[in-house]
């Protein structure tokens, strides 16, 4: 008796509104079908890195694996773009399991607001005036006062975005760390920011609101005025980014410690 054959793999394809994305999109979807977002096994979105984010926000819930392929300008998240052997690649792929923040802000007029974050959570000052923050972690203060353009926590999978650019340190995936990263500090001039067990509670407290503003980020998700930050890492949120076999997030994120 001969097997039965394997039913075949169920794919959405996805693509940001980049005209190359979404050309891609449409050879694709031709050539190996697709099928809707919550019937798929797996999602391949083509865009570039701020498009991986947005994917990976919409499959919070299902938590379907996404493959990415560069459509984009910056693609350290994504894998080569090739319309060559898709199921072959996808069969043979390696998993990164990355785990959001959460960010709980609170405004000056008192209003809560909530988030998640795949990268970073940011701090931001909103005028010419520098912010001064009070970090206080795990109910205990740290730095009293930090004057400041901002502050980051970043995420493993977000060491190599915002964070890089500050100066802040890439972070293997399997480390368990959270990087406090601080923007353009003024005072205390010589601090350059922490690393924190994944576990770990972060609370920013806006000093002189009204004088010197700041906003808060996670991801795309910007609250003006806040006064205070709760950042904390919700592990029991999974999301599955997927790449080629020898091309690991793990792989990529140790040449980019080693890149000139």
């Amino acid at each position: 008796m001969t097997e039965p054959a394997p039913a075949p793999l169920r794919i959405a394809f996805s693509a940001s509104d980049r005209p190359e994305a979404q050309a891609a999109r449409e050879r694709l979807v031709a050539r190996y079908g697709s099928v809707e977002p919550g019937d798929a096994q797996v999602i391949v979105a083509l865009g570039g890195d701020g498009f991986m984010l947005e994917t990976l926000h919409t499959v919070m819930d299902q938590r379907t694996p996404v493959f990415g392929m560069n459509r984009g300008s910056v693609g350290f998240l994504m894998n080569d773009f090739e319309e060559e052997g898709l199921l072959e690649r996808l069969a043979g792929a390696g998993r990164a399991v990355i785990h959001p923040l959460q960010m709980d802000a609170w405004t000056e007029a008192g209003q809560a607001h909530s988030g998640l974050a795949i990268n970073e959570v940011s701090l931001l000052r909103q005028t010419r005036q520098s912010a001064k923050l009070r970090i206080s972690v795990d109910g205990r203060v740290r730095l009293e006062e930090l004057s400041c353009d901002g502050c980051m926590l970043a995420t493993a999978a977000g060491s190599t975005a915002y964070n890089l650019s500050a100066h802040g340190p890439i972070i293997p995936l399997d480390s368990r760390v959270l990087a406090l990263t601080p923007i353009s500090a003024f005072r205390p001039r010589r601090w350059r920011g922490a690393l924190l067990p994944h576990q770990s509670k972060v609370c920013f407290e806006v000093l002189e609101p009204d004088k010197r503003p700041v906003s808060a980020t996670a991801d795309d998700l910007e609250i003006r005025r806040v006064a205070r930050v709760e950042v904390r890492e919700r592990r029991d949120i999974a999301l599955t980014m997927l790449f080629d076999a020898g091309r690991s997030f793990e792989e990529r994120v140790l040449a980019e410690q080693f890149a000139s």
